[in-house]
């Protein structure tokens, strides 16, 4: 009997994204956090066009209003804030300046120290030593201390908080990255590479990066929650962004002296939050998963 063609085998085979999302779609809770974080980029694409005039327009006759309101419109049902600004509306309008911050931080530490971690990982011990020495000196101090400090002398905006939020993570992914090579160039399909002639960028990016990837975008899942809750830690401080700049943890530090009587100004705003550090750390751990060859089997059976 003839056996089928590997041509006939890989059209059978389904492309990756199709099989990525069956996988995500037999995950309940990867694909509920999914949806929820997608909900969140439309906001933060959306909101300031949509509320933006809304969330800023004063009404001190409804100071601290509370919230189930459902006679009023709906941006009044999670309540009002000391000055009378709708809290849902200024939740919907902070969600840009949230996700912009924890998103241009992790992508610019994760590209640096990427980039570092390959360099230390192929080149020379001198170079390697030179670059890890500098990512133990960014890592001996305390990276809310560090942010404290430069926010401080330079002034608080969105890119000053950006930048001291990236260089805080940089050492992550060098050293992450710096490991992954060091096992991975010892494989004997970059034995083979080299062999064959390939050059060290080819091997570097072609046959290497590709390996270290899933890794780093677990990591960089993982990082965004924690870059989130810094800067919700800063503004809640009263170093990071600044009226009428909005943020999700500036409004919970404006809420903080009405805790005893108006528990909705920090309450909305907090759980905004750990909704969405919720969702990325659900979606982290699926992707894990569903990036790694050796365990993507058991979505895939759940998936059929």
């Amino acid at each position: 009997m003839a056996m089928p063609s590997t041509d006939s085998l890989s059209a059978a085979e389904p492309p990756f994204v199709i099989r990525l999302g069956r996988m995500l779609l037999a995950d309940k809770f990867a694909l509920c956090a999914a949806i929820f974080l997608v909900m969140m980029l439309v906001f933060a694409l959306l909101g300031p066009a949509w509320l933006g005039d809304v969330a800023t327009k004063q009404n001190l006759r409804g100071r601290n209003l509370a919230p189930f309101d459902f006679e009023r419109a709906w941006f009044w049902w999670m309540g009002a804030d000391a000055l009378g600004r709708p809290l849902f509306a200024r939740i919907i309008v902070a969600t840009q300046n949230t996700l912009m911050v924890a998103a241009g931080a992790v992508l610019l530490s994760s590209v640096i120290g990427t980039v570092l971690g390959l360099i230390a990982g192929v080149a020379s011990a001198r170079v390697s030593q030179i670059i890890m020495r500098l990512a133990d000196v960014i890592m001996s101090f305390p990276s809310l201390l560090i942010a404290v400090i430069v926010l401080y002398v330079l002034g608080s905006s969105i890119l000053n908080l950006m930048l001291v939020l990236a260089i805080t993570r940089i050492p992550v992914y060098l050293r992450t990255t710096r490991a992954e090579v060091l096992e991975i160039r010892e494989r004997m399909f970059v034995q083979a590479a080299r062999v064959m002639g390939a050059s060290g960028k080819r091997i570097l990016f072609r046959h290497i990066l590709p390996v270290v990837f899933p890794t780093l975008t677990t990591l960089a899942t993982l990082d965004f929650a924690y870059v989130m809750l810094a800067e919700s830690a800063l503004s809640f401080l009263g170093i990071g962004i600044q009226p009428p700049e909005i943020t999700w943890g500036l409004m919970i530090s404006q809420g903080r002296q009405y805790l005893t009587n108006a528990w909705w100004l920090s309450f909305w705003p907090g759980l905004a939050i750990i909704l969405t550090t919720m969702s990325l750390n659900l979606l982290s751990n699926w992707l894990r998963i569903a990036l790694d060859p050796v365990q993507r089997w058991r979505l895939e059976m759940k998936g059929r």
